[in-house]
């Protein structure tokens, strides 16, 4: 239709030059002959135009051929020009189908009745059964096909420092990772995208399963992506590589060790932890699912009506320091402005875990964040509520809490002085309300927005490709290692574990990411960042001081009464 309204006027020409009914005269023919010249004056502009549109809008054309017209659209010549060529678009190659996963399990396997049941029996029974995974076909090795738009947080700067010195030793060698193996827990080796897991000691409770749930959970997200490689895992709390062992001649065999923490004092490389897929233990849900319970239960009170003390529920058993913070607790002789409760496992798991729901929790202004026998796991969901959280100076650190500044994110308080220290923070709190609940905010709009599992895979794909880098042999798989997939964990599982797993589990392959890896701290800005936490923590200690002095706490009034 196009082409037929195109060439609509010139055939209207040819009918008024007349038919075989006019006479032939001397008008008629100079009227043919100037109509004649006219055409072909016409016919070849046509031409002109035509083939000046193939030239140089074809690829305009095919990529937005919308676009290359409402450019033009005053241009009524240019339409009809455009019309004419009836060039069509090149048609867009759909892509591929991603891959979307489900789980199809078999009765699960049987256990071994002497084994309590209380005990977990799914990594074993994984790892013991001759059950195959799924063969990994070529198109489900999915390419990104979008490119990411966002840079990733600012704690991912620290993957760089975690391995540099791997990176400053020139790389890491199957010597240095054999090293590694004397105190692992297990070991992973991917191979084109598919995992295999060698146990080499029972970790505590689930959390090598978990951790390997999440893991295999990441090949799901981005298959195909994660390189070859080749590392041991350690699950317990504390880190153990000292770099004095690894000096001169010994500096050869630095191993290598992943964990959930570390400290200014070693070379861990700094995981994940196991409870962002669930701590089936203690009935702590996946992080996906309680991040959003712990946003729902943080509005349900809001920050002015909450309890006006420091709030704190744990085990105090296990660690010195935990023992010492149950002293702070209010009494008959001393109001030290906390609130103490001892968390008893065993008694909440008959009681139904009624009593140690996470996101009930967001009722005291002021929350307090004390590790264990390392760091713990609570801290993330201690930032979570609106309440400024008090972080009873720590050793340790994990993989995102790096870049959390004191003042800013959370008020910190002296492991020398707790009782005297927490006392001031929430004096200083209720008499600086505005300030107080600025802290607090700061806190849970990091963990909200900063710490979804987006962000923990993200982590986990650049820490891995950055460490399978530093490789420098060709990672195969170990006689001993046995090949582990979702089904092949999920489908031995039972009770809680299992839907803690089914909860976690990657539904679809993701083709738009992950985020853009920050670089490196420049030394000036690794000293910088240091300086600053420093200088405020001196900066709040000074204010601890000041306060004591009899003068000082006189002069000391409420900034704001209601707010």
């Amino acid at each position: 239709m196009a082409a037929a309204a195109a060439a609509a006027p010139d055939a209207q020409r040819w009918t008024r030059s007349g038919g075989p009914s006019s006479p032939v005269t001397a008008t008629a023919v100079f009227l043919f002959v100037f109509v004649v010249v006219v055409g072909v004056l016409v016919s070849g502009r046509w031409i002109t135009t035509t083939t000046n549109l193939a030239d140089t809008n074809l690829d305009r054309w095919r990529t937005n051929p919308v676009d290359s017209i409402s450019v033009h659209a005053g241009d009524p010549e240019f339409l009809t020009a455009t019309h004419s060529t009836s060039i069509p678009a090149t048609p867009a190659v759909p892509p591929p189908p991603l891959p979307t996963y489900s789980l199809s399990c078999s009765a699960p396997g049987a256990g071994d009745p002497d084994i309590p049941s209380n005990i977990s029996q799914t990594l074993s029974l994984a790892l013991s059964s001759n059950a195959t995974c799924a063969t990994v076909s070529e198109t489900q090795l999915v390419p990104p096909i979008a490119a990411a738009n966002t840079s990733c947080p600012a704690y991912f700067r620290f993957i760089h420092e975690d391995l540099h010195p791997w990176r400053a030793a020139g790389g890491i060698t199957r010597t240095m990772l054999d090293r590694a193996r004397t105190t692992a827990n297990f070991r992973l080796v991917v191979l084109h995208g598919r995992a295999y897991i060698e146990r080499i000691a029972p970790a505590f409770q689930t959390r090598d399963l978990f951790t390997i749930w999440g893991i295999l959970q990441l090949l799901r997200r981005y298959p195909g992506r994660i390189p070859d490689l080749d590392l041991m895992f350690n699950c317990v709390d504390w880190p153990v590589v000292h770099p004095d062992k690894y000096q001169g001649e010994n500096a050869t065999v630095l191993p290598p060790l992943f964990r959930y923490c570390g400290d200014n004092e070693t070379l861990d490389i700094v995981f994940p932890d196991w409870s962002f897929w669930g701590w089936a233990e203690i009935n702590i849900k996946p992080w996906d699912a309680l991040q959003k319970d712990l946003d729902a239960g943080n509005r349900k009170v809001g920050w002015i009506d909450r309890e006006p003390y420091a709030y704190w529920k744990g085990n105090p058993e296990v660690a010195a320091i935990r023992q010492e913070l149950v002293k702070c607790n209010v009494s008959s002789e001393q109001e030290w402005n906390a609130r103490i409760y001892k968390q008893d496992w065993v008694k909440e798991s008959k009681a139904g875990y009624k009593k140690s729901d996470l996101a009930s929790q967001c009722t005291h202004r002021y929350k307090i964040y004390i590790e264990g026998s390392a760091w713990s796991v609570s801290k993330k969901y201690i930032l979570a509520c609106d309440s400024m959280t008090l972080v009873i100076n720590p050793k340790y650190y994990d993989f995102f809490s790096r870049v959390l500044m004191p003042t800013q994110h959370y008020w910190p308080v002296r492991d020398d002085s707790k009782c005297n220290s927490i006392k001031y923070a929430v004096d200083w709190g209720n008499s600086h309300k505005k300030k107080a609940q600025k802290i607090g905010k700061e806190g849970s709009k990091f963990i909200q927005q900063e710490l979804s599992m987006e962000y923990v895979y993200d982590y986990m794909f650049h820490l891995l490709t950055e460490y399978a880098k530093l490789l420098r042999f060709k990672p195969t798989k170990p006689p001993e290692a046995v090949e582990v997939c979702p089904e092949s964990l999920a489908c031995q599982a039972i009770g809680r574990e299992k839907k803690f797993m089914e909860d976690s589990m990657v539904k679809s392959a993701n083709v738009a990411g992950p985020c853009n890896l920050p670089p490196p701290f420049s030394p000036e800005e690794f000293r910088e960042l240091h300086q600053r936490k420093e200088k405020s923590m001196n900066q709040v200690e000074m204010l601890e001081r000041n306060a004591s002095k009899p003068e000082e706490r006189n002069a000391s009034k409420p900034e704001d009464s209601n707010r």
